[in-house]
């Protein structure tokens, strides 16, 4: 019996380390946003580990909060990649939406300057969805490799 016991768990470990090591990155295809909470819990995890985030889609509304929380170095854009910033809104009992000013004005904070710059310049955080894509996003963060 103990043998039994030996061999399996030798096979499990060989298995394991047949592998390999995880990829060290976060890959983001598409995410529509939903609450801050859980988006700020999770991208605090990613900081502490260290991996890289391929932002490889579209990264809408709360998912934008990764720039705040990540360091700027450790994210890349793919050419498929678009982030999507709007004011902050809260939702009543009714489903009814209505703005949270002073939360927006700390996520616009929050935001790497040239974000906060490029968001300033089409006029601030509304309830409007401002895109960056392209040359305007590949100028602040790199392209993935």
């Amino acid at each position: 019996m103990r043998r039994v016991t030996f061999l399996k768990a030798l096979v499990l470990a060989t298995a394991l380390l047949a592998t390999g090591p995880a990829a060290a990155e976060i890959r983001i295809i598409r995410s529509p946003g939903g609450q801050v909470g859980p988006f700020l819990d999770l991208f605090e995890k990613v900081r502490e580990s260290g991996e890289r985030v391929v932002i490889d889609g579209p990264c809408l509304s709360a998912c934008t909060l990764v720039l705040s929380v990540v360091p700027g170095e450790r994210i890349c854009v793919t050419k498929r990649a678009v982030l999507g910033f709007h004011a902050a809104r809260s939702v009543d009992r009714r489903g009814r939406f209505y703005a949270e000013p002073e939360a927006s004005d700390a996520v616009l904070q929050a935001y790497p300057g040239p974000v906060r710059d490029w968001i300033s310049r089409r006029g601030g955080l509304s309830s409007r969805l401002l895109l960056l894509k392209g040359r305007d996003l590949t100028a602040i963060y790199s392209r993935c490799r």
